[in-house]
């Protein structure tokens, strides 16, 4: 990759460590819904955006009124009580330092709530690296990052073409596409390398790895 001037990273699965988290409140849900909890790898293999499709198909019946906002309250709630105990991802902060030593930008987009992103990554002492850091901010009719992708480049003013995003699910991967970016995909979150790479993007284990492919 050539002419990448600016990061985009994901955050959770990439820069933060919190699989376990993830996995815990979503055995909560399954819990509260009287499904078998899963494990890791299993949900690593079929997670997907839409989430409310994904959970669907997980508890094996549609929602009725009510139930999805039950879910995401149950999930919230545990995950909350998790996340307090992750750690960074492999190689995070010491890469954020190398590029920008490199001389590039970077900055965070992640479709968790813009506020949740935004205090964990100040509670941190990551915040000084990122030009802007922004969760999700407003609804979407796919659950896709790609309008948040290209909003997050519009405020940046960045040429997409100079940007790449990394993250740790296809929908990163769909969103750099369709709003004219690159993608670099880790395998560290919520999707196994094998869905991964069906992408056709390049895939790597860290997020050191992936800023290697960027020459630094």
């Amino acid at each position: 990759m050539t002419g990448i001037k600016h990061i985009v990273w994901d955050w959770n699965g990439t820069l933060l460590d919190d699989n376990h988290a993830n996995l815990a409140a979503l055995n909560e849900v399954c819990v509260a819904f009287g499904r078998p909890q899963v494990d890791l790898d299993y949900w690593r293999s079929v997670f997907r955006r839409p989430l409310l499709e994904c959970y669907e198909e997980l508890l094996e019946r549609p929602f009725v009124d009510g139930e999805w906002e039950r879910v995401n309250k149950i999930y919230d709630r545990h995950y909350l009580a998790a996340v307090p105990d992750c750690g960074l991802a492999q190689g995070v902060p010491d890469v954020l330092h190398q590029w920008a030593a490199a001389g590039g930008t970077q900055s965070v987009l992640s479709m968790a709530s813009d506020r949740h992103v935004n205090e964990l990554i100040v509670e941190r002492g990551l915040r000084p690296h990122f030009t802007r850091v922004d969760g999700r901010r407003f609804g979407t009719v796919n659950d896709s990052k790609t309008d948040h992708l290209a909003a997050h480049m519009e405020e940046l003013g960045a040429d997409p073409a100079s940007v790449v995003l990394i993250g740790d699910i296809d929908d990163d991967a769909r969103a750099a596409r369709e709003a004219g970016a690159n993608a670099i995909l880790v395998a560290s979150g919520l999707m196994n390398r094998e869905r991964l790479q069906t992408t056709g993007h390049p895939v790597v284990s860290t997020a050191v790895e992936a800023v290697g492919l960027l020459g630094v």
